[in-house]
């Protein structure tokens, strides 16, 4: 029975260090180009969100808010930038320590991307990699992690 306690303790603290190092991710960033904050979150399938909460420029130059007029989507061209869900469905790979099978979408072209991110050294520093295809051709940026 002793030896029975011993291993549900031993694990149930492996799955919380687990959980712990998947929620890294959680909170706000300062995107590559400084332009926008993007907050990320667990959604109730346990997977990470990532919705824009600030941007530099809210508005266009006639005083209305920048829409996502570049989306392919006619129906999604007049939803505002602010609020907008960029990153989707990703999940925590303990084994590579990345956050794996989600998808970016960039707003400034109207594309969505296969996506992967990580941390180098650095817990405030955050690797985001969006790719077509396979993870090795892609663009990788650099989001900043805000305090």
């Amino acid at each position: 029975m002793k030896n029975l306690l011993l291993i549900f303790g031993f694990l149930f603290a492996i799955s919380t260090i687990n959980a712990q190092q998947a929620d890294k991710i959680l909170g706000t960033w300062l995107t590559q180009d400084g332009d926008s904050k993007v907050t990320i979150s667990k959604n109730a399938d346990k997977q990470y969100d990532g919705a824009i909460v600030w941007l530099k420029e809210p508005k266009r130059e006639s005083g209305e808010n920048k829409l996502d007029d570049k989306n392919p989507d006619e129906k999604l061209q007049k939803r505002p930038i602010m609020g907008l869900n960029l990153l989707q469905g990703f999940s925590y790979d303990e084994d590579d320590e990345e956050w794996i099978d989600g998808t970016i979408y960039d707003p400034k072209s109207g594309s969505t991307y296969k996506c992967l991110m990580w941390f180098d050294d650095n817990e405030d520093t955050l690797i985001v990699k969006g790719y077509i295809g396979v993870s090795i051709i892609g663009k990788k940026v650099t989001w900043k992690r805000v305090k």
